[in-house]
């Protein structure tokens, strides 16, 4: 379980150097291919917008990456418990806000990831005294 959990959280990560690549590097090129519904006059004004969203998500994938090279198991977890959490309510929000499309994107691999990681260490985590 923790191996899946650990696969999901890398393609989540994944997704985000994608994401932060596209809106950092390649907003004005690739982007357009990839958000078809936002005007194409927009691209060239809001670069420095969709940058800055890029690297948003670079951090997101950066704390993701961090969780899956901390030796310490429930240190791992909480790390990658949170930075999933982080990607599922930036997911809800993009969906209320944007496009029901972005939660199936980004929020739902996220949520599939963050119950393998409670499945996977449900013994750990309620070991832990408050």
């Amino acid at each position: 379980m923790i191996l899946i959990a650990k696969l999901l959280t890398a393609f989540v990560a994944l997704l985000h150097v994608y994401f932060l690549w596209l809106e950092m590097f390649a907003w004005t090129t690739k982007a357009k291919k990839v958000f078809r519904n936002f005007p194409k006059d927009l691209f060239e004004p809001t670069k420095q917008m969709a940058a800055n969203q890029g690297l948003y998500n670079g951090f997101l994938a950066a704390g993701l990456l961090w969780s899956l090279i901390i030796s310490d198991p429930l240190w791992a977890t909480y790390v990658a418990m949170f930075f999933l959490g982080c990607v599922i309510i930036a997911g809800i929000y993009g969906a209320l806000s944007v496009s029901k499309r972005i939660f199936i994107v980004q929020g739902i691999p996220a949520l599939i990831a963050l119950i393998f990681w409670i499945i996977a260490n449900y013994k750990l985590l309620t070991l832990w005294d408050f």
